[in-house]
């Protein structure tokens, strides 16, 4: 066994290998088929996903990932793998950083194997989640313990996992310095600013979810680290699936309300995505976009900024909470 060298997983959701009907089919069945994403009763929704899910959505999703595709690939692999790279830098040779994915690959499955293989017992796990909840975060703990304590296995690594940091002094100020540098390069400031993080229903809250609550306190220590009056921001939550009530405002009426109330020039940013994805470029810079225009909004009066993806000051917060959360020996 390796015992001075710590691994540590960048967990990440997960993407397509390709934006094709083919790649997306198999991704969308494993994720959509998470209890932790969907809790509706198994023999019901196994019905619906089969049926009309898994026949319909993996086209409608290719074209949408066809849009933002990039030369290299999925753009959450190419940052994550950035970020990976980066934080290797910073973290020197004590440490050895691998991605794993919930869903898609590379799974954590093969990560905890990678690092195994090079006889490290002792690994700790990223999720790239500032916020918990129980549709994200959790699933990442289901992963990671299930790849690490497999019954035909005589060892279990020693496991850190890197509680939720929505509040963490240096992820807001790396979004501070981040929010700043894209504004700077606007001609104009913006009027108002949009925060806006991945939705999930409402009835999860209710139920004991914390994460309304940490988006919350992320919106309002952002809000007050960049000196936004109350009437410049709003929170709001986007990606609703399916009839039931998710997590409002939503992010689409939102903007759809701030174009039709002319209220000049927004700016969308999502804390709780800290590397652009689908959710992020096509359905916050495209949809958003297109939404905003159509209720009667001047294009050039809607900006996204970009996600942390491998911000410098990001890396410097991230590396920092791995050491925290590391051995000392």
């Amino acid at each position: 066994m390796n015992s001075q060298q710590i691994g540590v997983i960048v967990a990440q959701l997960g993407t397509p290998d390709a934006p094709t009907a083919a790649a997306l089919r198999p991704y969308l069945r494993q994720f959509l088929s998470d209890r932790r994403v969907i809790d509706y009763p198994s023999w019901l929704w196994q019905v619906v996903l089969h049926g009309a899910i898994l026949r319909t959505r993996p086209k409608r999703s290719a074209r949408l990932y066809q849009r933002v595709w990039m030369p290299e690939g999925s753009p959450l692999r190419v940052h994550s793998d950035a970020q990976v790279a980066g934080l290797q830098a910073r973290l020197g040779d004590r440490y050895r950083v691998v991605l794993g994915m919930t869903y898609g690959t590379p799974g954590i499955p093969h990560a905890v194997a990678s690092l195994e293989a090079q006889g490290i017992d002792r690994i700790v796990v990223l999720p790239m989640y500032p916020q918990y909840s129980s549709t994200t975060t959790a699933p990442i703990y289901d992963a990671v313990t299930r790849a690490a304590g497999t019954p035909k296995k005589r060892t279990y690594p020693a496991l850190r996992f890197i509680a939720p940091f929505y509040d963490h002094p240096a992820y807001i100020a790396s979004m501070r310095r981040h929010l700043l540098a894209a504004i700077r390069d606007r001609e104009t400031p913006p009027d108002v600013f949009v925060i806006s993080f991945h939705g999930i229903p409402a009835r999860y809250v209710h139920t004991g979810d914390p994460y309304r609550a940490q988006c919350e306190r992320t919106a309002r220590l952002l809000a007050d680290a960049m000196h936004w009056r109350d009437d410049q921001w709003q929170i709001a939550f986007q990606s609703r699936f399916g009839p039931e009530a998710w997590l409002q405002p939503y992010t689409d009426q939102v903007i759809e309300k701030l174009a039709r109330a002319n209220d000049g020039r927004v700016l969308v940013f999502s804390p709780g995505f800290t590397t652009d994805c689908l959710e992020t470029l096509d359905e916050l810079g495209n949809e958003g976009r297109e939404a905003f225009v159509q209720a009667g909004g001047h294009e050039h009066n809607f900006h996204l900024a970009a996600c942390l993806n491998a911000n410098p000051d990001w890396l410097d917060a991230l590396a920092e909470l791995i050491v925290d959360n590391s051995w000392r020996s």
